[in-house]
C-alpha cells in the first residue's frame, strides 16, 4: 500500500502530466516537493520530464501522453492491466465507493464522475467538450433514475464478467480480430481478471447486455461486441456531431466499491 504522503505527491505529479499533455492549467502548488516525497517513482517522471526536448511543441505533447501513460502503469498493475486492455477503445473505466445500501446511487455517482477512486487508481474517461457536458452533464451517459437502474441490469458469473470485461478491447466496427481469435487471447483474459480482481472474490457483477437475461454465464467471448444487445445507458442526444449507437457495460459491486466498465460505439 502506497503511504498517504507518497499517493498525495503522485496524484499531483499526475495531474500535472495531464494538464501539461492537456494543454490546460496545471494543478497549483510547487511540483518539485513531488521528487521527495513521491519516491523513486516520481523521480523517475520528473528526470524523465526534465529530458524532453519542447520543441517542437507537437512532439513535446506527443512524448508527454507516453510518459503520462507509462507513468499509470508503473504506479499499479491494475493501472497497467487497464491500460494494456482498455487504453485504445472508446471505454469509461471507473471506481467509486459504495455509500449507499442501493448500489444504484453509487453507480450513479461514478458515471456522473462526482466521486474519486477510493485508491487513487486510473480512470479512462470519455473525452468530451464543455458543450457537451453542459447540454449533458454525465456525458456520453444518461443514467436511468437508482430506481429504474436494476431494472436495466442482469447478474453475470464471474467468468462470464471477465468474458465482457475481455471483449470490450474490440472495436465496435469493423474489427479485424476478435479476441478469440487473437494469438494474446490468453493475455487479455489475464488483464480483465487483474482488473475485477480488485474488487475480490465476493463481487457481484451485473451488465446491460440483453443476452444475460436468460443465461448468467453467457459467452461474451464467442459472440465478441458484435453479437451483444444492450439497454441504453448512453444518452441520445446529438452533441457536437456525434452520435452514440453502441454500448456494452459492466458493473462489479462490493461493500466496499462499484466498479463501471463501459465501452462505447460513436461515429
Amino acid at each position: 500500500m502506497t503511504p498517504p504522503s507518497d499517493r498525495a505527491a503522485l496524484d499531483l505529479l499526475d495531474a500535472y502530466l495531464a494538464a501539461l499533455w492537456g494543454r490546460t492549467d496545471p494543478p497549483p502548488g510547487p511540483l518539485r516537493p513531488a521528487a521527495s516525497e513521491g519516491g523513486e517513482l516520481a523521480r523517475w517522471a520528473l528526470a524523465q520530464l526534465q529530458s524532453l526536448p519542447r520543441e517542437p511543441n507537437d512532439a513535446f505533447l506527443r512524448q508527454v501522453g507516453s510518459l503520462l501513460a507509462e507513468f499509470r502503469s508503473r504506479r499499479c498493475p491494475w493501472n497497467a492491466a487497464a491500460l494494456r486492455l482498455l487504453d485504445d477503445t472508446n471505454v469509461f473505466v471507473a471506481t467509486g465507493p459504495r455509500r449507499y445500501e442501493d448500489w444504484a446511487h453509487d453507480v450513479r455517482a461514478v458515471l456522473h464522475r462526482s466521486v474519486p477512486d477510493p485508491r487513487g487508481w486510473i480512470r479512462l474517461s470519455w473525452e468530451c467538450t464543455d458543450t457537451a457536458r453542459h447540454a449533458v452533464p454525465a456525458y456520453p451517459f444518461d443514467p436511468p433514475d437508482a430506481s429504474v437502474l436494476p431494472s436495466r441490469l442482469y447478474p453475470l458469473k464471474a467468468e462470464a464478467a471477465v468474458a465482457a470485461l475481455a471483449i470490450m478491447a474490440e472495436e465496435w466496427q469493423s474489427e479485424p480480430a476478435p479476441v478469440r481469435a487473437r494469438p494474446n487471447r490468453d493475455s487479455v483474459l489475464a488483464d480483465a481478471r487483474t482488473l475485477l480482481g480488485r474488487y475480490g472474490p465476493a463481487a457481484r457483477y451485473w451488465t446491460n447486455a440483453k443476452t444475460a437475461a436468460s443465461d448468467p454465464g453467457a459467452d461474451f467471448l464467442a459472440a465478441g461486441l458484435q453479437g451483444t444487445e444492450s439497454h441504453r445507458f448512453l444518452t441520445s442526444e446529438y452533441v457536437d456531431g456525434l452520435c452514440l449507437f453502441e454500448e456494452l457495460g459492466l458493473i462489479a459491486v462490493t461493500d466496499d466499491e462499484v466498479g463501471v466498465f463501459w465501452t462505447i460505439g460513436a461515429y
